[in-house]
């Protein structure tokens, strides 16, 4: 069995309060679970108005679909146009 989590950190610009952080986090959390089979959260700096932390988890039992499961994540959240981001790291166990 193969693991791998993806940290994302964000930046929202357009937020102006934790109200408008979360329903733009909620939008982009349900996108990734509609669309990726894999696991995603808040995981860091719920209390901070423009920023976030996102964990996404995948298990498989290739480590290569893993890799690239992660990375299509990855590159999905960096296409939307409502957060910039900052920091990514994947790590596979």
């Amino acid at each position: 069995m193969v693991v791998g989590v993806l940290t994302v950190e964000l930046f929202l610009a357009g937020a102006t309060s934790l109200k408008d952080k979360r329903r733009v986090l909620k939008s982009i959390l349900d996108k990734i679970k509609a669309r990726f089979n894999v696991s995603v959260a808040e995981v860091d700096k719920q209390e901070a108005w423009q920023f976030s932390v996102l964990g996404v988890a995948a298990v498989s039992s290739e480590t290569g679909h893993v890799y690239q499961t992660l990375a299509a994540v990855a590159r999905f959240i960096e296409g939307m146009r409502e957060v910039e981001v900052t920091k990514v790291n994947t790590e596979v166990f």
